[in-house]
Parts: structure tokens; sequence; C-alpha cells
């Protein structure tokens, strides 16, 4: 071989490594991407967040390293999810993950896809709502939690009722905007017959309506609360509580962090958990599970918890047969 040609050889070989290699990166295949719906605003649930990609990481999948996770919130305007989840599937996520509103977040991703894998987190029972076909045998593309929070509803009231024994009203305080908003009044009047007390609802389906509600709950001369299951009032917390302060009153609310902001007590779920579960039902569907073959799972388990610094402000003894059946109490 000529000196000349010799050179141009072994400047063409040269430069082969290093083109090849960044062909191979481009037919790389693209990390896969969770889509994350909720009906909320992420400074009022980040701890769910949290929780989600718990999950997600108990089953090999950290955001940023070997997943992407595509959010998007409606800001507690439930009208944007049908357009929001559209979006997801228009980014061609791998897995839908919807949660919040009741179940208005999982029907919206319900209606848009019928092949995207769905995961949700739905306090409106699955199968009602046309999410599933069963709950061991979902069929189709979705499967997810059950939290039926609302069923507990009855459950709060004779809680409610054994803490505050004379009062003469007991307010209930419902989202008309839910979709569970007319099973909670109908079961809450059911049970407070059952139960021979009184009760009246009153409704706030914003922020805007709080004020209102309460001063309609001191004219009523109520002399408790029981807030009922609901996202938004949940991502209300810290106003819904410091209200309930303000007007001295006893209250009940879905979950503990009602009691860690200064609520009275609270009786439900670990919603927290079942973020996670979502979490980690999120990465086995990546893995190539199949929606259909995984069951939809239910809490288990209920915590009461009791705040007696609030019990104490409002001037309240607690029973002591109350206070041994809670599972945590806040002093």
């Amino acid at each position: 071989m000529k000196r000349r040609a010799f050179i141009t050889w072994l400047g063409k070989a040269a430069a082969v490594p290093l083109v090849w290699p960044l062909a191979a990166r481009a037919q790389q295949p693209a990390m896969p991407a969770v889509g994350f719906l909720h009906s909320a605003s992420p400074d009022t649930v980040p701890h769910f967040v949290a929780a989600f990609r718990r999950g997600l990481r108990e089953t090999g999948y950290v955001e940023g390293q070997n997943v992407a996770i595509e959010y998007r919130w409606a800001e507690n305007q439930y009208d944007r999810l049908p357009g929001l989840a559209d979006n997801l599937v228009r980014r061609g996520v791998t897995v839908l993950f919807a949660g919040g509103a009741g179940g208005l977040a999982a029907r919206a991703a319900k209606a848009v896809t019928a092949t995207i894998p769905i995961v949700f987190v739905s306090a409106d029972d699955p199968v009602k709502a046309g999410l599933v076909s069963s709950f061991n045998r979902p069929g189709g593309n979705a499967t997810g939690i059950y939290l039926f929070t609302s069923i507990l509803e009855t459950k709060r009231l004779a809680l409610l009722y054994e803490l505050t024994p004379t009062a003469p009203v007991i307010a209930v305080l419902i989202n008309p905007t839910s979709t569970l908003a007319e099973t909670q009044a109908v079961d809450l009047q059911a049970a407070a017959r059952s139960l021979g007390r009184q009760i009246e609802i009153v409704k706030a389906g914003s922020e805007q309506d709080f004020e209102t509600a309460f001063a309609t709950i001191a004219r009523l001369r109520s002399g408790a609360l029981l807030v009922a299951a609901d996202p938004f009032f949940n991502s209300r917390r810290q106003q819904l509580v410091a209200q309930a302060a303000r007007h001295a009153l006893p209250a009940i609310y879905e979950v503990r962090d009602y009691a860690l902001a200064g609520g009275l007590m609270s009786y439900g779920i670990n919603i927290g958990d079942m973020y996670r579960q979502a979490g980690a039902y999120a990465g086995r569907v990546l893995k190539g599970a199949k929606p259909s073959d995984l069951p939809v799972m239910q809490p288990t388990t209920f915590e009461l918890v009791i705040n007696l610094k609030t019990a104490k402000t409002l001037g309240l003894t607690v029973p002591a047969t109350l206070l041994a059946r809670a599972d945590e109490v806040i002093e």
C-alpha cells in the first residue's frame, strides 16, 4: 500500500469509533414516562407525590434516572381534568396515573384512552364508575386503589356523637361538586336517624364558600362538625381547621393530616400509603404487568387520631374509652 493511501485508510479507520457510539446511543429506547394527573395543586399534596415516588423506587424506578414523570395539575378546577388527561395521552406516556377529585381524575383518564395502562387512586367505587369490571379481575386497561373513604362517614359520625353526646345538632360540611356528595348526605342522614340525633347538611364547593358555610353553622347553633371526605377539603385543611377553631367547634375529619394541623379528631385510612402502593403498581406496569391482571386494592387498616391539646382548648374531656381506641394521641 502506498504511503498516501495508507494514511487515508488509517484516518477513516480512526474515525469509525467516533461515529458508531453516537448512532448506537440514538437507537437506545427513550426513558419511559409516567403521566401524573391530579385534581389538586402541587403545593397541597407534596406528601402524596413523595409517596408515589417511593412506590416507584420499590419496583426499581427512580425519577430522572430510569423513568420520567410528567405532572398535570387541575388546581381544583375539575373541568380541566379531561383536557389534561388528553394532553398526557398525546405526549405518549407509558403509564397514566390519576388521583384526586373523588373519582373524576380516574374517569377523565379512562375516557381518553383504552390502550395506555391506567393506575388510579379513587374514592369513587371503580366498578360503579365503569373503570373496571370487577375488583379481582379489572379487565381493560385500568386498575388501582379504591379508597372508599366516604363509606367511613357513618363511623365518623358515631365517634363524634360519642365525644359530644350533648350536642343538639351536628353540622356536616359537604362539597356539592363531589361525585360522592349525594351518597354522603343520604348515608349520614340515615345514620343520624338510627342514632336518634339531628344533623344539618351545609355545602361549600370553593374556598370562597367557607365563610358563608361557617356562618350558617353558627346560626344553626351546631354543637359539633363533621367535615366530609373530599380531596378539595383535604387540600384546604389549614383553613378548615382554623375556621373550626374560630367558632369553637369540635370537629372530626377524614385523615390524620387534619389532626396534625390542629383539628380535634380524625378517622380514616392512610392515604399516603395508598399513593405508595399506586406508585408500586405503576412500576409493575412499567415492568410489563397488565392492569387487567392486577386486582384493585383496598385499605385494610384505619386510624383514629385525637388531638388532646385541641380538646383542652375546647374545654372537652375525651372519654377514656375513646382514648383507649385511639391509634395516636397528640398531646
